[in-house]
């Protein structure tokens, strides 16, 4: 068996008496290839050149274009991809992105970038954005594994919904009239409850090791270059308890927060994202095929990955994402299908800009798909990151046919 030109070569084996052994050996190394991906040697190498912010959908699949004449064909679902796009489109979102992940093999079924004006750009490996209440699943997650605290740990609290002053942080039996759970405190994104956790239990060490595990201040490991998803932890006690709770010193990307959430619906095991499935030259024929499966290792451990799904179940079911997932009538437009989540707002006054993420995996317990959203809108706004992401939820879920869940209507 051999691969000649960069295809593989399963020549007619009429009258040969070895042909259902060689026929055997074909399969084999089909399937082998198939599984373990396949890479040929050129110059520059096979994915050089994949432009993500220039894909086609056809209703055969989706392609992008890569070096010279050079053809990406990619993982995305042309059906779960327009209703993507269109949905940011309709939004009139100034900036916005969307990523949705086979959780257990890391293809990528959705890939939607959208830009009002200028030049298209892949906004999805852009970490421009703050990562904002995003960081509320690290610095959980740091609480669980270096406090030994659990999604209900109890925290009494006063303040803090737009900002953290030091007064905040300093415990009040007079102020303090409101408790919650860690898990009640990701859902309802307390700030305080965050801040004052974390200023009791971590330090920049224990913070800045969890935040290393989910690939802060390194660049993903992807197809195409990502900007590394930045922190920064002061030193300060009030400025550290800031940033603990989402409030700036860190960014992120839509694709590192869709890998964030991968990690902790795959129980702690950090899995490759790939939208590239192969890459085809005119000339040379097959360049590239994608291993069904990458395992880069693992982040965190997978009894702490189920506390940080608890927490985040309580987003949608009684935080600040039950209004986007719930009609008028609080009836559930995914129903009977748990969603693990996690919102994020911040507002960059300087420039106008109004920064919602919505981030998570479903089914919770059982997971088939990772998402992260970005929207980028300005102060006035029409849709937000939430609105989106249950969108692209209603289209994954109704395509597969989920009782109840019905194509979305923009």
């Amino acid at each position: 068996m051999a691969i000649a030109g960069g295809i593989l070569c399963l020549a007619p084996l009429l009258l040969d008496p070895d042909r259902g052994a060689r026929a055997d050996a074909a399969s084999e190394e089909l399937a082998k290839v198939k599984a373990e991906g396949f890479s040929k040697k050129v110059d520059p190498p096979p994915l050089s050149g994949v432009n993500l912010a220039a894909i086609r959908v056809q209703d055969e699949g989706a392609v992008a274009p890569a070096h010279k004449d050079r053809i990406a064909r990619l993982t995305v679902d042309p059906n779960l991809q327009r209703h993507a796009e269109k949905a940011l489109s309709h939004g009139q979102i100034p900036e916005a992105a969307v990523v949705v992940v086979d959780v257990k093999t890391g293809r990528i079924l959705a890939y939607a970038n959208h830009v009002e004006r200028g030049p298209r750009r892949d906004v999805i490996v852009e970490a421009k954005a703050p990562a904002a209440s995003i960081f509320k699943i690290v610095t959980g997650t740091a609480l669980v594994d270096h406090a030994r605290l659990t999604p209900e740990t109890q925290q009494c609290y006063w303040g803090g919904e737009h900002k953290i002053d030091a007064v905040h942080l300093v415990e009040n039996p007079e102020k303090d009239r409101w408790c919650a759970t860690i898990a009640q405190a990701m859902g309802r994104s307390l700030n305080t409850v965050f801040a004052r956790l974390a200023l009791k239990h971590l330090d920049r060490d224990k913070l800045g090791q969890t935040a290393r595990a989910y690939g802060f201040n390194q660049a993903p490991v992807f197809d195409v270059p990502v900007a590394p998803h930045a922190l920064e932890l002061p030193e300060e006690n009030l400025e550290f308890a800031r940033t603990a709770a989402g409030f700036w010193n860190s960014t992120l990307s839509p694709l590192a927060a869709a890998q964030i959430a991968m990690v902790v619906a795959n129980r702690g095991l950090l899995i490759k994202p790939y939208v590239v499935d192969s890459v085809t030259d005119p000339k040379e024929g097959l360049l590239y095929k994608a291993p069904v499966r990458t395992v880069l290792g693992r982040a965190i451990r997978a009894e702490t990955a189920d506390a940080v799904t608890v927490m985040m179940e309580s987003t949608v079911s009684d935080g600040t994402g039950f209004k986007a997932f719930h009609d008028n009538a609080a009836r559930p437009y995914l129903p009977n299908i748990p969603i693990a989540s996690k919102t994020g707002t911040l507002i960059k006054q300087s420039t106008d800009q109004f920064y919602t993420w919505f981030v998570g995996f479903a089914p919770a317990r059982d997971p088939e798909i990772a998402f992260a959203v970005l929207a980028v809108n300005k102060t006035t706004w029409r849709v937000k990151a939430n609105t989106v992401a249950r969108q692209v939820l209603q289209a994954y879920f109704a395509a597969r046919g989920a009782p109840g869940v019905s194509t979305p209507k923009y």
